[in-house]
Formats: structure tokens, sequence, C-alpha cells
């Protein structure tokens, strides 16, 4: 492949039946797999000699986007009917993918949320959503949820959130178990073919799973970048953990970044947002705050420190849309 390969064209989105609620008729799951490749003329890339692609992961599925169709998709063959149970926050993308999933497979589902508070307010657009799909919603305190990497408390709250003797399949925070983690790894291998042109790749972390598959899928002279959405600095361990879990040792090439979380998770700052609303602006496509924005802007922050090689291409992954759509 050349160093420099004729610009993709224009992705179109997908074209889904939709009820007269806007949601989408029940109807098989057919991803759109491998996910396409888009070039923008980004000034704020192309002015230091880097060219800007985007993988267009946000479009596999249009309920069931990105990192979470490819790490729901074990998930969805090993179902089997059972009860899939699993965690997050208020505005977790996972719990409103496993919803969709379910709703559309036809198995049951049980998202245990973050904020025991939460349960006697009106549910978020997110959460309404999850219930809307036909996920019950178990409520539990910071506190104790704090603690359900302990197995004797995780398996105390998914029977209380299930009920008691019913066949589950617990699926952690984010989705980020050693079958997704090898699942991610063909997000790399479908970049790996760009070896040539694209020294780099990046995607936005939470729980470090995608990056981790990622890494170990992408050529060998390829570098997996993960751009932390959450402070702490914790990332870099969870991912090496992630891959030992998933492939027995460390994979690839991989570095986090984590000065961009501008705040913590689901934080936002003013610079923050108009970064993300001129790259709207500019290119006609919506960017999603919590992960997407902060991925775009620190990768334009490093670009500007000299940190891709002029010449060539990077590719930043897409893993979801703007919620609620617009």
């Amino acid at each position: 492949m050349s160093a420099h390969p004729d610009p993709v064209p224009p992705v179109p989105e997908p074209s889904v039946p939709r009820a007269r609620d806007g949601r989408a008729h029940r109807e098989p799951v057919r991803p759109l797999l491998p996910s396409p490749v888009q070039e923008l003329r980004e000034p704020a890339f192309e002015r230091y000699g880097v060219r800007l692609l985007l993988k267009r992961d946000d479009l596999i599925h249009p309920d069931i986007p990105g990192n979470k169709w490819r790490k729901l998709a074990p998930v969805l063959r090993e179902a089997d009917g059972r009860t899939v149970v699993t965690f997050g926050g208020a505005w977790s993308n996972h719990l409103r993918a496993t919803a969709a999933a379910g709703r559309l497979l036809g198995f049951p589902t049980v998202g245990v949320v973050r904020g025991e508070e939460l349960a006697g307010r009106p549910l978020n657009p997110s959460l309404a959503r999850c219930r809307a799909d036909g996920m019950r919603l178990a409520f539990v305190s910071r506190s104790r949820y704090r603690l359900r990497g302990d197995a004797a408390v995780r398996d105390a709250l998914v029977a209380e959130a299930a009920g008691p003797g019913r066949p589950v399949r617990v699926v952690p925070e984010g989705g980020s178990d050693a079958a997704a983690v090898r699942a991610c790894a063909v997000l790399g291998e479908e970049l790996a073919v760009l070896r040539e042109s694209v020294p780099a790749v990046a995607v936005a972390c939470g729980t470090g799973g995608t990056l981790a598959g990622l890494a170990a899928g992408l050529a060998p002279e390829q570098e997996a970048v993960g751009v932390a959405v959450l402070k702490g600095g914790f990332l870099g361990a969870g991912v090496a953990a992630h891959q030992r879990a998933a492939f027995g040792g460390e994979r690839g090439r991989w570095t986090v970044e984590d000065g961009f979380h501008h705040g913590g998770y689901a934080r936002t700052t003013p610079e923050l947002e108009g970064f993300a609303t001129a790259f709207e602006q500019r290119h006609g496509l919506g960017v999603e705050r919590v992960y997407v924005a902060k991925l775009l802007h620190g990768l334009a922050a490093l670009a500007a420190d000299g940190r891709f090689r002029r010449g060539t291409a990077l590719a930043a992954v897409v893993t979801g849309r703007p919620f609620p759509e617009a």
C-alpha cells in the first residue's frame, strides 16, 4: 500500500426501519462488519502533517454500536436464554447496549446500577432507554458497588438482582471480560492491513478492555494508543491484567495517555466542548462527549506536540454516537 492511499469516500448512516415511537422494529441482528474507515480533512491534524482516519465502529449496529457490539458478541452467543446480569453507572453505554441486545435477541437482562439514591428519582434518558428495552434495574449503594470485584459481594449482588436460583450469565462493568478482550482483537486485525501508512491506532478507554484487544490484533509495527476518560492513572495496570487474562501475557505495543480526562468520567470543560462543537460543524458528524470527544481532543493535542510522525495517518476508533441521538 502506498503512503498516501486515495481518500475514503463519505460513509452513509445505516438505514433501519423504525416504529412510530422511533425505536427499531425487532429483526435479526445484522452488524456492519468490518466497520468502514473514513478519512477527514481535519486542520487540527493536517497542520502537523498527520492525516486523520476514523474507524467508524459507531456504524456497526444502530442499537449496539462500536466496541459494545464487539464485546457483547461472545455474550450473545452464550446467553442461551439465561438472564444476563451486568453493572454500570447511570449513564452507562454498556448498560444501554446490553439492554438493546436483550430486546433484539430475546433474553432477559438485569442492570446493577451504582447509586441507591437513584431508585427514588425519575430515570434519566439513558436508564429510561434501558428499562424500555426490558432491562430490570437494581440500584445499589456506591460503597457496596465499589466492592463488586470481591467474588462474594458480586455473587450476592447478582443473586439479589436476578433472583435466587435463576441461571445467569454475569458480564463485568464495561463488558471487559477475557472473551470480550479476545473479540476486540478483531478490531486490530481489521486495521492491521493499513500498517504501511497507519503506524498508530487510538481509542478512548474506560475499563481498558478494547485497548487490550486492539493492541493484540494490530500488526507488530503498529502502536495502540489509549486515551483515558477517567482520572486516576490506573488504566495501564488494567490493560495489562486484561491481556494476561485473555492471552496469557501482554501482547502488542500499547500506551495510555492519562492527561485528557477533563476532570473524570462524563465530565467536560469549556475547552473540550468548544473543540467538539467546532469539529461537528466542520464535518457534519455528531461527536459523543463521554469518550469520542476526549479521544479526538487528546489526539489533536498530541499531534501538536509531535507525537505522531509527519507524513503518516492516525486512525481513531469512533466507539459510539451521541446520546440521546439527534
